[in-house]
């Protein structure tokens, strides 16, 4: 290939790896996990690369084989919130460019499909993150009574998490408003006598907000050698594990609840 053409399939390259690192960002995948993908995509397309992963860009150097041409990009984190599936599809995409020798325009358009597939149905996952919030209920000794009484609170809470998330308001506003909401349902059972569990009830009813995504990526990014993210995401999680905090401070003032 002539410089012109080495040029636009680098610029092509970088321009994908860019976009595709920063959807695996976006969607809440480990630095290393970024590092492996784009080095195993790399290697398919014969080039190398030298990436930077920052908590709110990603930038991207691509260098042919002779390191005599480069291109760069940098790019935003694609989606922002965690999704597990996204995160899964595109994994795989990398495998399916290595074992089926895609080109870059054909791995393109497979990313573009793997960005354009719909969540998974929202009142799915309410239900069932309402069933899993009251089972650690069940777990921690709560009687059935208690279990409902969490189901009630993170149906609510989550439901409120979900229409604020929406209408895109501020995460940590959003956090403080769902756990106070979770928690003066959870309430119910010391208001009304309901559960003989309700400190249970209570306890449990904000656990599905607190951020365990990040607090296990921040240790992985630790363990990494990816120190800027990892104290990035470990903070953003102490400030909602606060956030949590406050609503359910709230919730328990409210409903004039003895902190001791």
């Amino acid at each position: 290939m002539d410089d012109g053409e080495i040029h636009d399939y680098l610029k092509s390259t970088c321009l994908f790896l860019s976009k595709y690192a920063s959807a695996l960002l976006g969607c809440g995948a480990t630095c290393i996990r970024i590092e492996k993908n784009i080095g195993r995509i790399a290697d398919t397309f014969g080039v190398h690369v030298d990436m930077t992963l920052l908590p709110a860009h990603v930038i991207v150097v691509v260098w042919d084989c002779d390191h005599t041409h480069s291109y760069n990009c940098s790019a935003k984190p694609i989606g922002g919130m965690t999704d597990f599936c996204r995160n899964i599809e595109l994994s795989k995409l990398s495998w399916r460019i290595v074992e089926k020798n895609l080109s870059c325009d054909e791995a393109a358009i497979e990313l573009d499909r793997i960005l354009s597939l719909p969540q998974l149905n929202k009142w799915i996952v309410l239900l069932l993150t309402s069933a899993a919030n009251a089972s650690f209920c069940r777990l921690f000794g709560g009687d059935f009574k208690a279990v409902g009484i969490v189901f009630c609170a993170t149906l609510l809470g989550f439901f409120l998490k979900q229409i604020m998330i929406e209408d895109k308001i501020d995460l940590r506003i959003t956090t403080i408003a769902s756990a106070f909401l979770a928690s003066v349902v959870g309430a119910s059972g010391y208001l009304f006598g309901i559960s003989n569990t309700p400190e249970l009830a209570l306890g449990t009813s904000v656990l599905f907000l607190i951020p365990g995504i990040p607090y296990i990526n921040a240790g992985s990014d630790l363990f990494t050698n990816h120190y800027l993210c990892a104290v990035s995401r470990f903070i953003q999680a102490v400030i909602l594990t606060i956030c949590l905090t406050l609503g359910l401070c709230g919730g328990m003032f409210l409903m004039q609840m003895k902190f001791f």
